[in-house]
């Protein structure tokens, strides 16, 4: 939304819009919205290219084909199968697309890219009018359109290929498509993913990158918008030590052939996007599809945690979450250690997200900053509490624990107030006396 949102020091913001800040208590209609929205930007051999496009669940495991190229259960899938085993909308962007599309003498392929070199087309005379001709499109052996036409002129563009109006048509058993490449995943590409991004609404942001340089440029985008924008998001990237709370230090390394070291990051993505406001992904099973080194001593384990670092490690035969953390590992009065945990951000992301739609929605521009409307507003922000503390969020929520008054001007408000977060259990200490 092109408005204010942030933080704020002092009351002295010229946009409109939201500015909310979230602290920690000093050591001396409006509904809930659902998670379950992430974004990626991916290395693909087929697909839409240099634009933001949106796969949902049910598209990928029905049209994964005409979507990237490959079926759901493709080895070349195996990344996106793991992010929607949780995941419920990705918003991706092919970074390596602009290629040269594959192509022959009756058609070009639709998208640049490698994965247009296994399309084909097969003619063939139509059994039941011999001037007629069946047009075959095959991607790898699967028949994806057939058109029964006299000429070229006749066809028409299908999900993967663009038709030549001036072909001349003849039987053939198989023309393969030719000449497909795809394009190099520079900085640039990362850069145009970001500032095309930027405009969507998503709860998680999931990097496979390993190079440091665009692992720190995603790092920063990050805490940019959360800080600035007030756009509040988590980044899941492989071994970004970025000391925030805003960013997922994943540090298991995959070891699958073929694929980056990072792989894992598929995972813990949906698996973060996915998890409801009042739940945890501490202790969760990994049920995805890669090898994943959990060759960890324990007091490797607790300096992961020390370090901000989000480990999976072995249980038996079960592969874990060991705790739901972040990178964040400097403490101060202002952020305390409850905001390592992401349990803590998913529920301070969803308010502040819902506050700032709920008044930039209904009350921007709209209701008159007079008592009343002072007090429809107070009502509209303590329902959405009370709904956190009905699933469970946040508890001991009281009316006194907000309020809404008149600010430095006269179209400032000023919402003070206190969430008490709901964390999963994580430690038992147990003392047993034996009689």
């Amino acid at each position: 939304m092109a408005l204010g949102g942030g933080t704020f020091v002092a009351q002295n913001k010229k946009l409109p819009g939201a500015y909310i800040n979230f602290v920690s208590l000093a050591r001396a209609t409006a509904a809930l919205s659902g998670r379950g929205i992430c974004t990626m930007p991916l290395e693909l051999d087929w697909g839409v290219e240099e634009e933001v496009f949106t796969v949902t669940n049910e598209d990928f495991q029905k049209d994964s084909m005409r979507i990237f190229g490959y079926a759901a259960d493709h080895e070349k899938m195996k990344g996106l199968w793991d992010l929607f085993l949780n995941a419920k909308v990705l918003y991706a962007y092919r970074l390596n697309g602009g290629g040269v599309k594959a192509e022959n003498d009756f058609a070009v392929a639709l998208y640049g890219g490698t994965r247009g070199n296994d399309l084909k087309i097969v003619i063939q005379a139509n059994v039941d009018n011999e001037a007629l001709f069946d047009v075959c499109t095959y991607m790898g052996t699967s028949l994806v359109d057939s058109q029964t036409v006299s000429t070229a002129g006749e066809l028409t563009a299908n999900a993967y290929v663009r038709f030549k109006e001036d072909a001349v048509l003849a039987v053939t058993a198989s023309s393969p498509l030719v000449g497909g490449t795809n394009r190099e995943a520079d900085g640039e590409a990362h850069q145009k993913y970001l500032d095309k991004i930027e405009s969507y609404s998503f709860h998680v942001m999931g990097v496979t990158a390993a190079g440091e340089t665009v692992k720190k440029l995603y790092a920063s985008f990050n805490k940019r918008l959360r800080d600035e924008m007030g756009v509040k998001f988590q980044l899941v990237g492989h071994e970004i030590p970025a000391d925030y709370m805003g960013v997922i230090n994943v540090k298991n390394r995959t070891m699958d052939e073929g694929w980056p070291e990072t792989s894992l990051v598929y995972w813990v993505t949906g698996a973060e996007c996915g998890c409801e406001v009042n739940r945890s992904v501490q202790n969760k099973k990994y049920d995805g599809s890669f090898r994943v080194n959990t060759d960890y001593t324990q007091a490797q384990l607790e300096q992961c945690i020390d370090n901000g670092e989000f480990v999976l490690h072995r249980v038996n035969s079960d592969i874990r979450v060991l705790e739901d953390v972040n990178s964040m590992i400097t403490l101060s009065d202002e952020c305390g250690a409850i905001f390592k945990d992401n349990q803590t951000v998913r529920v301070i992301d969803q308010l502040g997200n819902d506050d700032a739609v709920l008044f930039s929605t209904k009350y921007l521009g709209v209701v008159p900053n007079k008592a009343s409307g002072r007090t429809s507003l107070w009502s509209d922000l303590k329902k959405l509490r009370e709904d956190l503390q009905t699933v469970g969020a946040i508890e001991n929520f009281t009316d006194s624990d907000l309020t809404v008054e008149q600010g430095d001007t006269k179209k400032s408000v000023v919402v003070t107030g206190a969430i008490e977060v709901v964390n999963a259990m994580g430690r038992m200490y147990m003392t047993t006396v034996v009689k």
